[in-house]
Formats: structure tokens, C-alpha cells, sequence
């Protein structure tokens, strides 16, 4: 199992440690680093920044929103990246959800995400490929554009740059069964969202390619009091459960109840949405937070890394700020 550093994105500015820690993370042997996206910072511009201050750590992308940008604009700054960094580049994309998609990015919300997932990524990989023009009649993606709307003399085009890597890797973060399934067939690896090691039979796993990364995040954080410990998880999935979506419509707490918290993320849920937002945070159970974390003294955190090496994770991406957290768990992974 890989150790990855997951620095998501960016809060009310850039966090200026943030290039010491990904040095530091070179230097203990983490395999890569990975950056997000919301509505504020960008995933692409603090990779490539990271890119120039290394030599050898892999640069991933967890998750890049689709909405954000075409398929083809997306490919453009793939293949960049992975020239600049000579072929470092990870490219992990997600849809979000309506919330963001609709209110943030102003588009709709596509009706059938598997679709819209499949052509976004047959897009990418016809752009890094290069064998000829790209071209995809497709329901969300069309290359060249054909709409009722359009001039009718798009032409079909291939990259003036030739890719460095045809199968520059594509990760997908992806949280219901069915999207799962398709992630395993059209992806070469999956981000998952809230992995418990205690619970694989949630995630409905099919069997796996050779080669296929399994790469979700987990908190960490060496300290001596496990309940202190886990407010900063608590706080992620009070945000998550109660703000990132609707609350008709929110796919982590979806997925929180899949894992047998139903009425617990509903809680938390109707907390957050009513503004009583620490609360809604106190409301997260320390169970679920825990198993979904590496939180306590070392001997615990070892213990506890040895279930996550026992199942498919390939790539464990660690989100601490703390230098002596990475080194532990370089030493207990070695």
C-alpha cells in the first residue's frame, strides 16, 4: 500500500506550508500528492506549483469537477502537467452534485451521470491518445458540437501537442454501486469517499483489474487523545453531510447511511440545515469518524493501518498538517 499526501483545497487563502509539507512527504517516500476542488481554488494551479519544488513524488488530481470544464479543456491541463513534471500527472475527476453544479458552475445537474461520467472520460482519453480528431456524438458531450444553436461548421480536432502518455492515469471519485461498477470498467482507478476498512461490503466492489488504484482519503493525525483528535474529522463530515448538498439530495449522507448511520446522518443533516452548524458537528458519531480515520497514539494507528493493508486500498492519501504524522506513517508502512 502507497502513502499519498491529500492536501484538498485552499479555505480563505493558500496555506503557505503547504509546499514544506508536500517536500517533506518527497523526502519520507510518499509516492504522490494530491490537490482538490470546491468554489474557491482551483486543483490544477497548486499541482502545478508542487510540480516545479519536486522531482519525483506523483502529481494526482482528487477531485477535478467535470462541470468545471469541457473534457477537452480538462485533457489540455493534464497533458500540460504531465509534460512540465515529466509524466507525474494523475487526473482524478468527480461530477459533485446539483448544489455546486448548478448553483457554482450555473449548468444543470446532468439527469443520468452515468452517461455523463462515461462520454466526459471517453473524451479525455481520445485527447491524450491522439489517433485522430476527437469525436463523439454523445448526449452531453458532442465533438464537434451539431445543437440546434450552433453555426454547423465546428470542426473535428486533434491536440496540436503530442501527449507525453496515451494512458495518463484517470481516476473517478465515485460513491453509488452503480457508479462504482462503471468506474471499475472505464477508469483506471476509483477515489472513494468515507472508506472504512471495517466495512468493504458497502462499496459493492467488483473484482479488480491488475494495476487498478483504490486511493481514498483518510485523516491522521499522532496524539494521545483520540476524541480531541477526531473533531477535525467530525467537522469535515458535519460540513460534508449537512452543507454539501440538498437536503433531498445529498450523496454523502447517502452514503453515510449506507454504512449504518441512517439515522445519524439525517440528524446531522437537519442540524446543519437549520444553522446550528457545531451542533451538527458534535452530532457525528466518534464511531464513524474513527473508523474512517488513523486518529491516536502510534501503537494504535498501527494497529489499526494493519486493516487497511489487509483489503483492496492500493493508495492511502493521508490529509494531516503535521510533519511528524507523515513520518510516523512512513516508518509504520515501510
Amino acid at each position: 500500500m502507497r502513502l499519498g499526501l491529500a492536501l484538498g483545497y485552499w479555505g480563505r487563502g493558500p496555506d503557505r506550508g503547504h509546499l514544506a509539507l508536500v517536500q517533506e512527504a518527497e523526502q519520507l517516500g510518499y509516492d504522490s500528492v494530491w490537490t482538490s476542488e470546491a468554489w474557491g481554488s482551483d486543483a490544477f494551479t497548486p499541482l502545478t506549483w508542487y510540480a516545479a519544488h519536486t522531482t519525483r513524488i506523483r502529481l494526482g488530481t482528487a477531485i477535478v469537477q467535470m462541470a468545471a470544464r469541457t473534457p477537452t479543456a480538462t485533457a489540455m491541463h493534464a497533458l500540460t502537467l504531465d509534460h512540465l513534471s515529466g509524466g507525474r500527472m494523475m487526473l482524478g475527476l468527480g461530477l459533485s452534485g446539483p448544489q455546486v453544479v448548478e448553483g457554482w458552475y450555473g449548468r444543470p445537474f446532468p439527469r443520468s451521470p452515468l452517461t455523463a461520467t462515461r462520454e466526459y472520460v471517453d473524451v479525455v482519453r481520445q485527447v491524450l491518445r491522439r489517433q485522430g480528431p476527437v469525436e463523439l456524438d454523445g448526449r452531453y458531450h458532442a465533438h464537434p458540437y451539431r445543437g440546434p444553436d450552433g453555426t454547423g461548421i465546428g470542426k473535428a480536432l486533434k491536440p496540436i501537442v503530442h501527449p507525453l502518455r496515451a494512458d495518463l492515469p484517470i481516476l473517478l471519485g465515485a460513491e453509488g454501486p452503480k457508479n462504482i461498477e462503471q468506474t471499475t470498467r472505464i477508469a483506471d482507478g476509483w477515489l472513494p469517499l468515507y472508506w472504512s476498512p471495517m466495512r468493504p461490503e458497502v462499496y459493492r466492489l467488483p473484482p479488480l483489474g491488475r494495476g487498478f488504484m483504490v486511493a481514498p482519503m483518510a485523516r491522521a493525525h499522532v496524539c494521545d487523545d483520540v476524541a480531541d483528535g477526531l473533531l477535525p474529522v467530525k467537522a469535515m463530515l458535519g460540513f460534508y453531510i449537512g452543507g454539501m448538498g440538498h437536503a433531498a439530495k445529498n450523496f454523502h449522507a447517502d452514503l453515510m447511511a449506507r454504512m449504518g448511520y441512517e439515522e445519524e446522518a439525517r440528524r446531522v443533516q437537519e442540524l446543519f440545515l437549520a444553522g446550528r452548524k457545531e451542533e451538527a458537528v458534535l452530532a457525528v458519531p466518534d464511531a464513524f469518524a474513527d473508523e474512517i480515520s488513523l486518529i491516536g497514539p502510534r501503537a494504535r494507528i498501527a494497529e489499526r493501518l494493519e486493516l487497511w493493508r489487509k483489503g483492496p486500498v492500493t493508495d492511502l492519501l493521508v490529509t494531516s498538517p503535521d510533519p511528524r504524522t507523515l513520518r510516523v506513517l512512513a516508518e509504520l508502512n515501510s
